[in-house]
């Protein structure tokens, strides 16, 4: 049955950096929450499950790397997770129990080759507990290059919900015209963002996509502080000088015309709650829809390579 409706909860938070325990603790306690308050549709943040190591250099210069940043590597790729796998199969059992889709930030290591190459992810579970699918990030920033490999076309996921198409970009992908092209062009609805920016210049980014896309843009960012960091990694002196909130947050919800539907949160963990009106939608494509009458593919052409790319083939 198709829904009007949908309530959306935003999670602004951080677990405890590389423990895993941590993450999913937090991922069903806020779960519990969002769900007491309605919410059919729950968002974790950019790479939440095992969280967001900003600031670290995993002892990284350009020619060299220290044994010290190798260990803290290998720390945080037991600390990730496989797709699908146990984790994916508790959190299946928590989106059943509370008849929700969980939307969740992971780094997910790659269970079909070496097992050596980590992805930043979107993990979508859906309330009768499957994994709908997932996306890995296309481009990791700057220094995440080093962190986690690339992101090919088979996983620009966009899942069909009662409440429409849901799907979405991570961090700077939105920056990239062809890969925001390439979800619009999948009927996108509400389109989620989990992001590490904290600036003010991201408000402008979600805000335009809202207004380009004509959808609901789900913005969701950490608030993250040095006690979410163990003292006991390496790496940890990297961040010791640092201000003790490392990311301020600014998690919001916009509008399918670019108005704030929940203005952005900074400087507290919280969760965010809004219910979607999905007509406002296809009322906002009256007078511009990117991929329907206002383009022009006499002019223009965006051509996407959604197959899987496999290093090994066999046959």
């Amino acid at each position: 049955m198709n829904k009007s409706h949908a309530t959306v909860a935003v999670v602004q938070s951080v677990p405890i950096l590389f423990d895993k325990q941590s993450a999913m603790d937090k991922i069903a306690s806020k779960s519990r929450e969002a769900a007491a308050r309605g919410a059919d549709l729950i968002v974790f943040p950019e790479v939440f499950l095992p969280g967001y190591p900003r600031g670290l250099s995993f002892g990284a210069r350009v020619g060299s790397r220290t044994a010290d940043g190798r260990r803290d590597w290998e720390r945080y790729w037991a600390s990730s997770i496989d797709i699908p796998g146990t984790e994916t199969d508790l959190i299946g059992e928590l989106a059943k129990e509370l008849g929700v889709y969980l939307i969740i930030g992971v780094v997910e290591r790659d269970k079909e080759f070496s097992r050596g190459t980590l992805y930043n992810s979107i993990v979508y579970v859906g309330p009768d507990g499957s994994v709908l699918g997932k996306h890995r990030k296309l481009v990791p920033t700057g220094s995440e290059r080093l962190l986690w490999g690339q992101g090919d076309g088979s996983t620009l996921t966009v899942i069909d919900t009662p409440f429409g198409r849901v799907g979405g970009l991570i961090c700077w992908e939105n920056y990239m015209p062809l890969a925001r092209t390439a979800m619009y062009a999948q009927g996108i609805d509400i389109y989620i963002a989990p992001t590490a920016d904290a600036r003010d210049t991201w408000q402008s980014t979600i805000r335009h996509i809202a207004c380009e896309g004509r959808c609901y843009v789900v913005s969701c960012n950490q608030f993250a502080t040095k006690a979410s960091y163990p003292a006991d990694l390496a790496g940890y002196e990297d961040i010791e000088e640092d201000a003790d909130i490392l990311s301020r947050g600014g998690s919001a919800i916009v509008g399918p015309l670019g108005d704030y539907v929940v203005e952005p949160l900074y400087n507290e963990e919280g969760v965010l709650l809004a219910t979607l009106d999905l007509s406002l939608v296809t009322q906002s494509r009256f007078d511009f829809d990117v991929v329907g009458h206002y383009s022009r593919p006499d002019i223009f052409q965006l051509v996407v390579n959604d197959k899987k790319q496999d290093i090994v083939r066999r046959i």
